[in-house]
């Protein structure tokens, strides 16, 4: 089985290779934005304490919900291609507008970038726990030296809750972030993309993803009938995966699909049959995640390469791994040889890390669905010491072990991550140490150059 994966992932390489001709990044499909964007408004104000659209109860929904994942018929919905172009790209410069150029420079001749990260930020209850996360980021961008300020946020999913209502958008989105001074990028989680048959939703697959793509994925910088009078524009994604450019550092974003478990990136071959277990999916994230790691080869890019996927490879608790999704994401990266430095996650409302050892790489898995839907409680021992090993993750026909090395279940918080040319830094922050703590409470340093964990230091 694991040898026909291999052998079907060398053909897609060589077919993508082909269409990747040239070494120059790839342009945005959508061309030259139109407009200009606005990040936090104007004037700083003080946190919401009630949303203005109160949440409507969710349990009938998630019975029905239940009820057709017990008759299997809760299965991924198609999602819209990249039309025209394998490898879409959004370079931060586009981002920032007229004067994206100028602040990217500014950034290469500093010398290093710092960016924030987190998922499952949308919560239902009222705006508490998002306020605590979003105001402990803030916290980020006063009293540091320009190297060190936050350049933008990264979502890993699960923006608006329960099944990505427009309605909700004003409150667990635009109003959260309405002090954020720097653009928001975001891949979708299983809740942007769910759509329930009638009352509970509208039946029509064609609605999955629409608030998502109306907020996110806008052809120029606009203002959504979604903010409610937030200042904050529309970000300019080019589609639910993407490759996101920026100074020291390539993020490949990939749309895991709307199922609980586990995450579904392509039509996913049976391994016995070869027949596709989803075939109303398409594989051209597969042929994405081929072309990206193509061109960073073919380019010989030697900065960070960050792989985001909503559903975790590796999880404990309710929202388990998926490892059928990282088989095939092994398949490409062993095809083309090319690794990720570190893979981002949600999904799971906590957070956890683990180290994957592959060869002489140790590679990151990080799950940070803490960013403000509730949290949920990992069924571990509380006695047992960090680092675990995760036998039950290790795959035989790569020869590769996987530790857990920390966890954090009872707090909501964020990555901080810093990289330069050589060194690529991840720092958790829960917000219960509240603004005025800068020492993270888990962090790790990767060499670049060498895939494996540093105790070198970087600028942070």
């Amino acid at each position: 089985m694991a040898t026909a994966r291999r052998s079907q992932a060398k053909k897609t390489v060589k077919k993508t290779a082909a269409a990747v001709a040239s070494t120059l990044s790839p342009q945005s499909p959508k061309g030259t934005p139109a407009g200009t964007p606005i990040f936090a408004d104007p004037t700083f104000t003080p946190d919401p304490t009630k949303y203005k659209v109160a949440h409507a109860s969710d349990t009938q929904a998630y019975k029905e919900m239940d009820a057709l994942i017990a008759a299997h018929k809760f299965l991924p919905l198609a999602f819209p291609s990249v039309p025209g172009v394998t490898e879409p790209v959004l370079n931060l410069a586009d981002a920032l507008g007229p004067g994206g150029a100028a602040i990217v420079s500014s950034i290469e001749s500093a010398g290093q970038m710092v960016f924030h990260s987190a998922g499952d930020t949308g919560a239902t209850q009222g705006p508490k726990t998002e306020n605590e996360v979003v105001d402990k980021m803030l916290a980020d961008f006063t009293g540091e030296a320009a190297g060190a300020v936050p350049r933008f946020f990264y979502n890993l999913g699960d923006i608006v809750y329960s099944f990505g209502e427009h309605k909700y958008y004003y409150d667990q989105f635009y109003d959260a972030y309405r002090n954020y001074p720097a653009p928001i990028f975001a891949i979708p989680g299983n809740h942007d993309g769910i759509v329930l048959p009638a009352p509970a939703g509208t039946g029509n697959p064609d609605d999955s993803l629409s608030a998502f793509l109306a907020n996110f994925c806008t052809p120029g910088f606009a203002h959504s009938t979604d903010s409610v009078g937030i200042s904050r524009t529309t970000m300019i994604q080019p589609g639910v995966y993407f490759t996101l450019e920026a100074p020291f550092v390539r993020i490949l974003g990939l749309y895991s699909n709307i199922m609980e478990n586990p995450g579904v990136i392509s039509s996913t071959p049976d391994p016995k049959s070869g027949k596709p277990k989803f075939p109303n999916l398409s594989d051209v994230q597969i042929d994405y995640l081929t072309a990206a790691l193509t061109r960073i080869k073919k380019q010989k890019f030697t900065g960070a390469v960050i792989l985001a996927v909503h559903h975790p490879p590796y999880a404990f608790g309710k929202h388990s791994g998926s490892m059928v999704m990282l088989k095939e994401i092994d398949a490409v990266c062993a095809a083309v040889g090319v690794w990720p430095h570190v893979v981002l996650s949600g999904h799971a409302h906590n957070y956890q890390r683990f180290t994957r050892t592959l060869g002489s790489r140790q590679i990151p898995f990080y799950v940070v669905g803490n960013g403000g839907h509730g949290l949920s409680k990992l069924n571990i021992d509380p006695t047992l010491r960090t680092p675990i090993p995760m036998p039950a993750f290790a795959q035989p026909e790569r020869n590769d072990s996987v530790t857990l090395n920390s966890y954090d279940f009872k707090n909501y918080g964020y990555l901080r991550i810093v990289v330069n040319a050589k060194l690529l830094h991840l720092e958790y922050h829960p917000a219960s140490d509240g603004t005025d703590t800068k020492t993270p409470d888990d962090s790790v340093t990767i060499d670049l150059a060498t895939g494996t964990l540093t105790t070198q230091t970087i600028q942070s």
